[in-house]
C-alpha cells in the first residue's frame, strides 16, 4: 500500500472517530437538580466544541494535501510526523473530554449528584470576595477517594495546552456528609481566588521583605514563603468559616505521628502540626475569643512535642515566634488587585465572629429550613460553631447538611435560575 493510501486512510478513521465525540448535553443522564450550572456548561461545551473544529480543520487540510506533498516529493516519514502530532492532538481532546465526563457522569449517582450541586453553590458563595474586574469563572466540584481536596483552576493547562474553562474542584468523599466538607471545598476555591487576585506572588514579595528586617528568624520565613500558596487557602477558608475552618483542618491533619512532624522543605505544604498552628493563629487574630487557646491545646495534646530531635524541635520554635506577625501581615496585606482595602477586609469579618455565630446557631436550633435562605457560607459557619461548641451531635450535623445542600441544588437548578452563581435576593447575605 502506498504511503499516501495508509496516511488518507488513517485521517479518514481519525475523522470518523472525532465525529463520535459528541456533546456533554446529549449524553449525560441526571436528575435536574445535579446537573452544573449552564454557565459552566456552556463553558465546557464551548470549550470542546472549538478544539474539536480545529482538529477536524487540520485533518481535513492534511488529508487534502497528501497528493501535493507527494508531488513535491515529501519524503513518507515526514508526512507520518505530520499525522501523528495530530493524532496526538486527538489524544489530548480525549483526555480533556475524560476530565469533565468524569465529573459529570458522576452527578447521575442517586444522591451524590444532587449534593454535588448544592457544593458548587456553596464554591461559588466563596468565591465571590475575589470579584473585580475579571469575571469570576464557572467551578464545579465532584467526589473521589483520597485523604485531601484538590483543584484544577480555571485558566491553567489542560492535555495540549489549551487553558481550563471552568475551575473542577475535587472533594474527598470520607468528608461527606458534615460541616468538615467546607474547609476542604473553600480552602481550593481560595487556590482559585488566589490565583485570580495575585495573591501568592504578591505575599511572596512581602514575606521576603519581612525575612531581611528579621535576619534571625530568616529560616522561618524562607519556610513560610515557600508554603504561602496553602496558607494563603487556608486563610480563605478561615475568613468565611472561622473556627470550623479549624476544625475541618484538624480532622484532615490527623495523622500518624510520623508525618504530623515531617518537616519538608521541598513542597509547598506545611507540615500538619505547623498548618494547624497556622490556622489558629489566624483564627484568633480573625475572630478573638478563648476557644483558639483551647484547641490550640488539645492539638499540643494529640501531638506533643516530646520525642523530637533538637533541629525539629528548633525549626518549631522559629516557626511559632514567627507566626504572630506572619498572620498579621496575611491579614493585612495589600496590593493592587485587592483594591482599596487590605485581605482580610474582603472576608464577612463582623458576621462570622463567634458571638454572632452562636446566636443564630441558638436561633436555628437543628432545624434545616432556617439555614436554606442564607448564605451557603453563613451556614457551614455556623454548623462549625455550633459543632465547636458541642452544641450539635456529628449524626444530627450530618443530616443537616445534607438537607441544605439538597435545598440549594434544586433551588440554583430552578428553570430561570440555573446559573451557579444566584442572584443576591436568592441567599440572605450577611
Amino acid at each position: 500500500m502506498q504511503s499516501r493510501t495508509f496516511l488518507r486512510n488513517e485521517a479518514i478513521a481519525l475523522l470518523s472517530r472525532l465525529a463520535q465525540v459528541r456533546p456533554f448535553s446529549a449524553s449525560m443522564p441526571m436528575v435536574w437538580a445535579a446537573t452544573v450550572s449552564d454557565e459552566a456548561m456552556g463553558a465546557i461545551e464551548q470549550h470542546l466544541t472549538k478544539v474539536k473544529v480545529g482538529l477536524r480543520a487540520a485533518v481535513m487540510e492534511f488529508a487534502q494535501s497528501l497528493s501535493a506533498a507527494e508531488n513535491a516529493g515529501e519524503p513518507p516519514d515526514v508526512l507520518q510526523g505530520r499525522f501523528v502530532l495530530l493524532k496526538l492532538r486527538f489524544n489530548n481532546l480525549l483526555d480533556q473530554l475524560d476530565i469533565f465526563a468524569d465529573v459529570l457522569a458522576q452527578r447521575s449517582e442517586h444522591g451524590t449528584g444532587v449534593w454535588m450541586a448544592g457544593l458548587d453553590a456553596v464554591a461559588e458563595d466563596a468565591l465571590q470576595v475575589a470579584q473585580g474586574k475579571e469575571a469570576l469563572p464557572p467551578l464545579i466540584c465532584f467526589l473521589d477517594r483520597g485523604h485531601g481536596a484538590a483543584i484544577r483552576r480555571a485558566r491553567t493547562r489542560l492535555p495540549g495546552g489549551d487553558l481550563n474553562p471552568v475551575a473542577v474542584i475535587q472533594v474527598p468523599r470520607e468528608r461527606m456528609v458534615g460541616s468538615g466538607i467546607a474547609p476542604s471545598l473553600i480552602h481550593e476555591v481560595g487556590h482559585q481566588g488566589a490565583s485570580l487576585l495575585d495573591l501568592v506572588e504578591t505575599m511572596r514579595i512581602s514575606i521576603q521583605k519581612a525575612s531581611q528586617k528579621n535576619l534571625p528568624q530568616a529560616a522561618a520565613w524562607q519556610l513560610y514563603e515557600r508554603w504561602i500558596s496553602e496558607i494563603v487557602a487556608d486563610c480563605w477558608a478561615m475568613g468565611h468559616l472561622g473556627v470550623g475552618a479549624s476544625l475541618g483542618l484538624i480532622g484532615v491533619m490527623s495523622l500518624p505521628r510520623y508525618f504530623v512532624f515531617r518537616i519538608s522543605t521541598d513542597g509547598p505544604h506545611p507540615f500538619p502540626w505547623i498548618r494547624v498552628k497556622i490556622s489558629l493563629a489566624y483564627g484568633a487574630l480573625l475572630f478573638p475569643d478563648a476557644q483558639w487557646a483551647r484547641f490550640e491545646a488539645l492539638w499540643e495534646q494529640l501531638y506533643p512535642r516530646r520525642g523530637l530531635s533538637d533541629e525539629q524541635q528548633l525549626v518549631l520554635s522559629q516557626l511559632e515566634n514567627t507566626l504572630p506577625n506572619l498572620v498579621r501581615l496575611i491579614a493585612g496585606h495589600r496590593s493592587e488587585k485587592l483594591g482599596k482595602g487590605p485581605f482580610a477586609s474582603r472576608f464577612p469579618l463582623a458576621a462570622r465572629q463567634p458571638v454572632q455565630l452562636r446566636a443564630l446557631a441558638e436561633l436555628w436550633g437543628e432545624t434545616p429550613e432556617k439555614y436554606f435562605s442564607q448564605a451557603p457560607s453563613l451556614a457551614f459557619a455556623v454548623a462549625g460553631q455550633a459543632r465547636a461548641d458541642g452544641r450539635i451531635a456529628p449524626q444530627a450535623e450530618s443530616r443537616l447538611i445534607a438537607q441544605c445542600l439538597e435545598h440549594w441544588a434544586k433551588t440554583t437548578r430552578e428553570p430561570g435560575k440555573r446559573s451557579m452563581r444566584p442572584p443576591v435576593r436568592a441567599f440572605l447575605h450577611d
